[in-house]
């Protein structure tokens, strides 16, 4: 039977706007109808009525770049990314991409199979995201150097095959043989490519985006910084009008300054990710990031043998505080970094991102200090 929510007397924050006294009705999995005051009163008899008193309601968040949590990684297979879920989840994001290390093709094509075989049974798993391994070796960052190569028709194939359409986004770095000609390969298929663990220049990243690239994975990390004589990935980036930007907003991987200036120089084309790791939602102590040992001190992962940065321990409710009160990013600009962005960038700005009538039912329910109080994913409330 479909099981029907109401929740009224919220500040809803939905696509660049922030309205006061707002309700939504869900049915099932879906929104479908959406006002202000006591109009929720006449939409008939709800199984679930939610006074938010005033509080924050945002749609659910969308982490297209999540790695693991719990002390779970997306690599252990089906029982580590229901853990994941888990954690993501009470922070509140309803849905995300589960994203893999470079590693080889024999072991990436099953874990393709395993996250494939979760987002049938889960609507919160958007499906994959291949960080590699077609990166480059001095940008790898906490990417195992062995596992790194360079693309060609037959893995392409290969590895959208194990996806079996569920495979959303890959990393690529554009410089290398056989890169242009995946990326065209890539999005042929319905698969957004990111630049990302790139040693590019301007022109080299401009010439992707133009090949079909679409995204930069985590923007000023893992690749050269903007100079006033080599401008680089990021202002390619900014630059090129359909390309979103992804931020790890956990104050380790980019100053709040510098998070200000992606949001300014690329409107409406930021999206937060987490990056996050095993260690999100679990205890400082030792890990392993694919194959490389991993320390975690004080939240921050690096690199064993390197010192490298390793992902991040964030959640985007964390996130969205840090650009708000760390960046002074306008609240609805912030939350949009959190829904229709990252649906856009993936294609599903038509049924995520919004608590629109016909959008998926996913909402989060915030106190005034931008905590999580309430958390719906596809209708059902969760926690």
């Amino acid at each position: 039977m479909t099981r029907s929510t109401v929740i009224h007397s919220a500040r809803l924050v939905s696509g660049g706007d922030a309205v006061q006294d707002s309700w939504v009705r869900f049915d099932g999995d879906v929104v479908t109808a959406r006002g202000t005051g006591d109009g929720w009163r006449e939409t008939g008899d709800a199984d679930d009525v939610v006074d938010a008193a005033g509080r924050w309601l945002t749609p659910g968040f969308i982490d297209i770049h999540c790695h693991g949590a719990g002390g779970a990684a997306v690599e252990d297979g089906e029982a580590g990314i229901e853990r994941l879920l888990e954690v993501h989840t009470a922070h509140g994001t309803t849905r995300l991409v589960c994203s893999m290390v470079s590693g080889p093709i024999d072991r990436l094509v099953g874990t393709l199979a395993a996250v494939a075989a979760v987002a049938a049974r889960d609507p919160r798993v958007l499906g994959s995201h291949l960080e590699g391994p077609f990166l480059d070796e001095r940008f790898r960052g906490a990417h195992d150097p062995a596992a790194l190569r360079t693309a060609d028709p037959d893995a392409v194939a290969r590895l959208l095959d194990a996806a079996a359409g569920s495979l959303r986004q890959v990393t690529i770095a554009p410089e290398h043989d056989g890169a242009i000609d995946a990326i065209r390969q890539f999005s042929d298929a319905g698969v957004a490519v990111a630049v990302g663990h790139t040693s590019a220049d301007y022109e080299t990243v401009l010439a992707a985006f133009g090949a079909g690239a679409s995204i930069l994975t985590h923007a000023f990390n893992a690749m050269h910084g903007i100079h006033h004589r080599a401008p680089g990935p990021v202002v390619a980036a900014m630059h090129a009008d359909h390309v979103t930007l992804e931020i790890v907003n956990d104050g380790v991987h980019v100053h709040p300054d510098v998070v200000r200036l992606a949001f300014r120089g690329a409107p409406g084309r930021v999206a937060m990710i987490t990056d996050a790791m095993a260690a999100a939602g679990h205890a400082d102590g030792d890990y392993v990031l694919g194959s490389l040992d991993v320390v975690v001190l004080d939240g921050v992962a690096r690199l064993r043998e390197t010192g490298s940065i390793a992902g991040s321990t964030l959640t985007l409710d964390e996130a969205l505080r840090r650009a708000v009160v760390d960046s002074g990013i306008p609240l609805a600009e912030a939350v949009d970094a959190l829904t229709v962005t990252p649906a856009a960038a993936i294609g599903r700005a038509g049924d995520l991102g919004r608590l629109d009538r016909g959008y998926a039912a996913d909402a989060v329910l915030l106190s005034d200090d931008l905590a999580v109080e309430g958390v719906w994913a596809a209708g059902v409330r969760q926690g």
